[in-house]
């Protein structure tokens, strides 16, 4: 079965090393909380808010081991006004046996506002 797993966080600065170890630390968790492996991954979309262009947060995959080979993409945000500031989200899309349900999405930093529903859902299965 093919799913998408979600993930966002936020920065504070325009800054290359933050903006690839926040998105470093994004993928992380997102990988640990899910058990990707991968060779499971079909691709990876990363965007950012037009605030961020310091660098391509992509490169935080390729300081993963055994990632190089994984497709993935950067991209612009939509500028809507109010939106969340100096924001990265990621698309992660895999192989897995999990239901939907069982899916972990990762919210960090500020970007847990973004969806709070299912932070509450995350902290009450722990």
């Amino acid at each position: 079965m093919i799913r998408a797993i979600r993930g966002a966080t936020t920065v504070s600065n325009n800054d290359e090393r933050e903006i690839v170890d926040e998105t470093k630390q994004l993928l992380i968790e997102m990988i640990r909380q899910n058990d990707v492996n991968a060779e499971d991954v079909v691709s990876v979309l990363i965007s950012m808010t037009d605030d961020l262009n310091a660098t391509f947060p992509a490169k935080a995959l390729r300081h993963l081991d055994g990632w190089t080979y994984v497709p993935v993409m950067c991209m612009r945000e939509i500028n809507v006004p109010h939106a969340l500031p100096k924001c990265i989200r990621v698309m992660m899309t895999v192989h897995t046996k999990r239901a939907q349900q069982d899916i972990h999405h990762v919210y960090l930093r500020d970007a847990i506002q973004l969806r709070p529903d299912l932070q509450l859902t995350k902290k009450l299965d722990m």
